[in-house]
């Protein structure tokens, strides 16, 4: 079961603690994905990115919901 995880006194949802970890992540992989050349690949740069923000973001949810971290 998802709770709010309580910090100092404020609730926050898992979500945002997630896409807290996801977004950093997200920002290493593209600079690499920058320095490799691979943008040129790719169609719609500001809409990759976003998608690669949701893919590391699902894998960051799945991997803290296999270990059963709040």
């Amino acid at each position: 079961m998802i709770h709010e995880v309580d910090f100092y006194g404020l609730l926050v949802s898992p979500m945002l603690i997630w896409a807290a970890i996801a977004l950093p992540v997200s920002a290493l992989l593209r600079r690499l994905i920058g320095r490799a050349g691979l943008y040129r690949f790719v169609w719609h740069r500001p809409l990759f990115d976003f998608a690669l923000l949701i893919i590391v973001l699902g894998g960051v949810v799945g991997i803290i919901s296999h270990w059963n971290l709040p």
